[in-house]
């Protein structure tokens, strides 16, 4: 395995991993990934820097959407990023109604560390914007 090859599985596993964990509602682990939590929500322009930022954006996601489940429709490697499409699904829980929307991320890399999250889509209707 080549050092390219290697880095390329790496942050695969690495963003594989934070999916699952957030399916799983298991966001510690979902953080753990990060060198240093960041997430981006492009269609708000919100941004969620750090550990105690990011747990609170999921806690508020909790409280709106406790079922929303992410599952990988592509994923591809770029230089500094692993760019994933997914198709999140969920019940936004005031309203009562089931929502399904594609959405896309960008999981920014600085060598080997995951440094960032950027996300896509998301903002029509009521769908929380998170993979």
């Amino acid at each position: 395995m080549t050092a390219s090859t290697a880095l390329r599985a790496l942050r695969e596993a690495l963003v594989l991993e934070h999916l699952e964990s957030e399916n799983e509602r298991e966001f510690d682990t979902a953080l753990g990934v990060f060198d240093h939590p960041r997430c981006e929500i492009v269609a708000t322009g919100e941004v969620f820097d750090g550990t105690d930022e990011v747990a609170g954006y999921y806690a508020r996601l909790g409280l709106v959407c406790a079922d929303r489940r992410s599952t990988l429709i592509e994923l591809h490697h770029a230089d500094d990023a692993v760019i994933v499409e997914v198709e999140l699904a969920g019940t936004h829980l005031p309203s009562l109604r089931a929502f399904r929307a594609r959405m896309t991320a960008f999981f920014v890399f600085d060598g080997a560390r995951l440094v960032g999250k950027r996300v896509y889509g998301g903002a029509q209707g009521t769908e929380p914007a998170l993979t």
